[in-house]
């Protein structure tokens, strides 16, 4: 009888009980990825199903680790969606690997704490140096470089980057212009951009009103053109409004489009306007060559962002954030509290990233990030963006093969945007059509796609990016999205 079922239960820490419950976590893991297409993607669970299987309190003595894993495959794993599922094709990726889940298993079993240097050096320097690596690898301009006046640092996710730059560029036009000017600062993006903006802008205290989410078209293929973002500015800066952050974006979460940086980074600089770039997706593609003229004029920017956590073989969550002047961060962010003063921090000689972020407490996240790029190196890494690009670009070409279907947007990296075309007489545009397709393809469990809407016209989305999709994926899901078609449109 081992230790767990006479009732001792584990310890708090104890290196060999560690070692015995870890190999068991680890091989039910492996089993789950063995075993993970048998899963439906998408969880065909209803609201309130767990509640009914579990009981209503804790349980006052200890659980051998075997039940609780009987509970995870019985119970819980019903109710998950399979983002690492090869047949995952909706929003867009959330990529694990076994480099990821190893860097991930290393801080956990670290678990410090690196809000300041002193707390962790090792912590706080590696993601410096690994931060400088990826911001070569992505040939940023020296700028961002911890070597000069900018630096990265790791978020977690693109919407708490959105809003620390946010609150620095706010923060940045108060001192000059006032604290009472507040109400006056306007916010401009496309509305293509992400919602996490908007909330930013909530955050900040700005007026949401002036949150100028500036319209996109078809005639640019959704991108923002540089003359309606002109146009919008001198309109607020003649009614007496000050602009003062302009969000860009590369790699829209509808369509992946890609605005303007060059002109963009024009208009902010005569406009002395915090210019933000937000490649959450798309970042990572840029370490490929071919790729990288999606970020021309980046070195106008103030900050730049992309999710290692999305499509760079991280595990979630990882995301990215370089500025220009860190000093812009940390003035607006930074806390010095009289427990937390301490020789080198006092000294200026050392980075404290607690400072450059929200919370004060992080996690060693740079581990995973650091051990992704040593043991997959930067040619492994491109060789994993290009694979499914490749995928993408065979399923945009099924789907020009059938003449039921269009492709909405040019696909630019591995997003296709397509719909079922209507017959002539619908009242709605087929959008009711395009609904329904989705949601016959999402209930089979065997593929999970998700929409949006461009130009009021219901898109389906493809998006190819989990780390296990083949040819033989995106053919399976293709068939399915074929019969579900037929059937549709055999019943109108």
């Amino acid at each position: 009888m081992c230790r767990e079922e006479e009732g001792s239960g584990l310890r708090p820490m104890d290196a060999e009980q560690l070692r015995e419950e870890a190999h068991k976590m680890v091989d039910f893991i492996a089993d789950y990825y063995k075993s993970i297409e048998t899963f439906p993607v998408l969880s065909q669970v209803q609201p309130g199903y767990l509640g009914k299987l579990l009981p209503d309190s804790a349980p006052n003595h200890p659980e051998p680790l075997q039940h609780i894993l009987n509970d995870v495959q019985e119970k819980i794993l019903p109710g998950v969606t399979h983002w690492q599922s090869p047949n995952y094709f909706a929003y867009f990726p959330s990529n694990s690997s076994i480099a990821g889940f190893l860097g991930e298993m290393l801080s956990a079993g670290l678990n410090i704490v690196g809000f300041s240097w002193i707390t962790s050096p090792a912590a706080t320097e590696l993601e410096t140096i690994v931060l400088d690596w990826l911001a070569k690898a992505l040939n940023l301009p020296h700028d961002f470089y911890s070597t000069g006046l900018g630096g990265g640092v790791i978020q977690g996710t693109a919407s708490e980057a959105a809003v620390v730059v946010l609150l620095a560029a706010r923060d940045k036009i108060l001192r000059s212009v006032g604290r009472t000017a507040l109400p006056k600062l306007v916010t401009y993006a496309s509305d293509q951009a992400h919602s996490a903006l908007k909330k930013a802008c909530q955050i900040g205290g700005l007026n949401p009103e002036l949150c100028r989410l500036l319209k996109t078209d078809s005639s640019t293929n959704y991108a923002l053109s540089p003359d309606v973002l002109s146009e919008a500015i001198s309109n607020d800066i003649a009614s007496g409004l000050i602009p003062f952050f302009l969000c860009a974006t590369v790699g829209t979460t509808s369509s992946t489009a890609v605005d303007p940086l060059p002109a963009f980074g024009k208009i902010a600089k005569t406009n002395n306007i915090w210019f933000h770039v937000d490649a959450a997706y798309a970042g990572s593609a840029i370490i490929c060559p071919e790729y990288r003229h999606h970020i021309d004029g980046v070195e106008e920017a103030d900050s730049f962002n992309m999710n290692a956590h999305k499509w760079f073989l991280t595990n979630f969550d990882c995301s990215v954030l370089w500025v220009k002047d860190r000093s812009a961060l940390i003035q607006s962010l930074s806390t010095n509290p009289e427990y937390l003063k301490n020789k080198a921090s006092q000294g200026n000689m050392v980075i404290d990233y607690k400072d450059w972020q929200i919370p004060l407490g992080r996690r060693f996240r740079s581990l995973k990030l650091w051990m992704v790029m040593r043991l997959y190196g930067l040619e492994g890494l491109r060789s994993h963006i290009r694979s499914h690009i490749g995928l993408a670009a065979y399923f945009e070409e099924l789907v020009g093969q059938d003449t039921r279907f269009k492709i909405v947007a040019p696909r630019t990296f591995s997003l296709v945007c397509f719909r079922l075309l209507p017959p002539p007489d619908s009242e709605d545009h087929g959008n009711k059509l395009n609904h329904d397709l989705l949601d016959s393809v999402n209930s089979t469990g065997s593929v999970f796609i998700t929409h949006t809407v461009l130009s009021d016209e219901y898109i389906l989305r493809f998006a190819v990016g989990a780390p296990l999709t083949e040819k033989r994926h995106v053919d399976g899901a293709w068939q399915i999205l074929q019969d579900k078609a037929t059937a549709l449109l055999g019943s109108l």
